[in-house]
């Protein structure tokens, strides 16, 4: 099919027309893609600095914060591990090796003015602490030993977006502790502890027995940003070169 557009003759190809369509639309999907993660990281860093500037507080205080808002919160308390609970987060990758995040659950340690607060009459509240990385053992049916101390300072970045894909069992009950997990699921967590838990984790930031590997941001906006750009332009270009290969010769003018 030929038609007479712009003082030149085009050869459409409907096929063709629809299958660039397709691939235009494809990248074009993936500009705005990378454009909303980028606004999704932007967000984040700017809610982590807001709460370093607001200042660490302790996980008693984490239920009078709107759920809506706790996430990037910073705390710093000192704690108490609930023993033996001990979970290994499976593939975490740390410069390259295999291994896992240690996962605990504590409760915060009290001091007598917070006890006598009436809004600490209840238990402690408890959340999930994870310490760090430590390195896999060569065999897949062995587990790494850890030590926890009975009373740590927690100090980390409080995050709620904490599950991933799971494929299979999450928690592998062998009936001793440590209990290998694929992804963090407080729901069940809590049936462990008989207790409550708060619905996100804490990544300990310093003064950890394990390795802190832990980033609030991967990528940063900017990358997001350049590859939105670079699926734009690829975009553009599909679009120049059909229309390249559609055009044919101009009109003649007497």
């Amino acid at each position: 099919m030929t038609i007479i557009a712009f003082n030149r003759y085009w050869v459409v190809r409907w096929p063709w027309v629809l299958v660039n369509l397709l691939v235009v639309g494809l990248l074009l999907g993936l500009c705005f893609w990378q454009l909303s993660r980028a606004t999704e990281k932007s967000q984040t860093l700017a809610r982590i600095a807001d709460w370093q500037q607001q200042g660490a507080i302790g996980s008693a205080q984490l239920s009078q914060i709107h759920a809506n808002a706790i996430d990037g919160v910073q705390l710093d308390f000192n704690a108490r591990w609930l023993s033996p609970n001990v979970w290994l987060w499976d593939n975490q990758i740390v410069n390259g090796r295999f291994g896992y995040d240690v996962i605990i659950a504590v409760e915060e340690i009290m001091d007598r003015n917070q006890v006598d607060n009436s809004i600490q009459k209840e238990s402690p509240a408890v959340v999930l602490v994870n310490l760090g990385w430590l390195a896999a053992p060569l065999a897949r049916d062995q587990l790494p030993a850890v030590d926890i101390p009975a009373e740590l300072r927690v100090q980390g970045i409080y995050r709620t977006r904490i599950k991933g894909l799971l494929l299979g069992a999450n928690v592998e009950d062998e009936g001793s502790w440590p209990m290998r997990i694929q992804q963090l699921d407080t729901l069940a967590f809590s049936n462990y502890l008989q207790r409550p838990l708060h619905s996100g984790v804490i990544y300990q930031q310093k003064d950890s027995p394990f390795l802190v590997h832990y980033r609030p941001v991967i990528l940063p906006p900017e990358r997001h940003r350049a590859y939105a750009l670079q699926w734009g332009l690829l975009a553009l270009a599909v679009i120049v070169i059909a229309l390249a290969a559609s055009a044919r010769k101009e009109l003649l003018h007497d």
